[in-house]
């Protein structure tokens, strides 16, 4: 064999091995599976895995490492895989959203550590960030979670899954897309602003996002010019936080610095402390309990250090009439698998 045709067959070789390696990359990068995260340090303050930090005797899992892909973004971690029965789903038709949860030994989990009162918090977003939803599902005794659910929207759903499996540690936020038939219609983000009105409630959000280390956001709840000082227990804590970055949609779980106890009341401000993990677009939703319902206000902000656009020059604004409405499930007992709009 000549000097210049083995050449030739070293060229043709490394063509094919950098083709297949960029086909693995195009494959994986819809749903991801996950690295096994490293182990945390203890101590350190940032961002959690999921909703455990807010629970007293949780764990709170931090992804203080800035390399570290944060929750949310992959399909599998640890050995758990998140499995939808189905991802196609029709718009404005009630259907069951019906998945399982599998375990390293291949079979669906059945055993969960409780965070935030319940054994797994499901979050349904659109991937252009409208239609938020909260919801806690049921899961029968062979394992498989479902809920009746209504997809407002023709277009791509983001579904995540937050929970902590019994042999495990920490807790996970695994998701996936779904598909939704019917008109798509893109909805741009609302403006980042201090001040948000939902229900008739009006919250004001003050803080510095930073991205890379833990901020501080402290929001406001008053209703008809006075501050509300009865905000409810809700899953243990006066508010629960999601945010979500655009683009990806990787997923923050918060935790408030205040937890809450049956029959304690709380408002009007409500702590939380978060790490952005990179500078760019969120969207935050923030939800409280009064008066026996819960509601949702949505934020948007920039992770860039900076204060939040200040509210005496910020005038108070609701949700654009395009975007769907956030829901959350309703605690009242018998209805709490159930979607309701806010």
């Amino acid at each position: 064999m000549t000097r210049a045709v083995a050449l030739r067959l070293a060229a043709f070789a490394g063509a094919l091995l950098l083709a297949f390696a960029g086909a693995f990359a195009l494959g994986s990068a819809a749903d991801p599976i996950a690295a096994a995260d490293p182990a945390p340090h203890a101590g350190t303050p940032g961002m959690t895995d999921g909703m455990a930090g807010d629970e007293p005797g949780g764990h709170a899992t931090g992804h203080s490492d800035p390399g570290a892909q944060p929750p949310g973004l992959a399909v599998s971690q640890d050995g758990y895989t998140l499995l939808p029965a189905t991802t196609f789903f029709p718009s404005g038709q009630q259907q069951t959203l019906k998945f399982t949860i599998q375990g390293p030994d291949g079979k669906p989990v059945t055993q969960y550590t409780k965070t935030h009162e319940k054994d797994l918090h499901l979050i349904v977003v659109r991937r252009d960030l409208s239609g938020f939803h909260h919801v806690h599902p049921t899961r029968d005794a062979s394992g498989a979670w479902s809920i009746p659910f209504t997809f407002t929207a023709g277009g791509t759903w983001r579904v995540f899954t937050d929970f902590q499996p019994a042999a495990l540690g920490k807790t996970l936020t695994l998701g996936t897309d779904v598909n939704v038939s019917g008109l798509y219609v893109p909805v741009p983000l609302n403006e980042p602003s201090a001040v948000t009105s939902v229900d008739g409630y009006d919250v004001t959000l003050a803080g510095n996002p930073n991205a890379g280390k833990e901020s501080e956001l402290t929001f406001s709840i008053s209703k008809g010019g006075q501050p509300v000082i009865d905000l409810q227990p809700y899953l243990g804590a006066f508010g629960h936080l999601v945010s979500l970055r655009s683009g990806d949609l990787a997923y923050l779980h918060n935790h408030p610095a205040q937890l809450a106890t049956p029959g304690s009341k709380g408002g009007p401000k409500i702590q939380f402390g978060t790490t952005f993990p990179t500078g760019g677009t969120y969207s935050l939703f923030l939800d409280f309990q009064h008066a026996g319902k819960v509601h949702t206000a949505e934020f948007t902000v920039n992770a860039t250090g900076n204060a939040i656009v200040p509210p005496a020059t910020t005038a108070a604004t609701t949700a654009s009439p395009t975007r769907a409405p956030s829901s959350t499930a309703s605690e009242t007992p018998g209805h709490e698998s159930t979607p309701h709009g806010h």
